[in-house]
């Protein structure tokens, strides 16, 4: 699942807590820039099952978290996108 409008101190520990009520929760990331090694504000979290994955997209789309209503969809295959040149 695609995680956004994370505010900027949750970490995945937080995210890992809140979808294990829906079922059990096999990984979690939340992006960081490379840069400064803060969040993005968004991050991904996969579970066992569909179904938990569904419940938990349901339950939580738009609830708040740490004072911000933070979005829970299926996420998308990342598409491919040419490489930016340097020059």
């Amino acid at each position: 699942m695609y995680v956004s409008n994370l505010d900027f101190q949750v970490k995945e520990e937080d995210l890992r807590q809140l979808f294990a009520q829906f079922g059990e929760v096999t990984s979690v990331k939340v992006i960081k820039d490379r840069e400064t090694g803060r969040s993005r504000g968004f991050g991904f979290v996969e579970m066992s099952s569909d179904e938990a994955a569904n419940n938990a997209i349901t339950s939580l789309n738009n609830k708040e978290l740490s004072g911000r209503a933070i979005s829970v969809s299926q996420a998308k295959e990342r598409e491919d996108r040419p490489r930016r040149s340097l020059w």
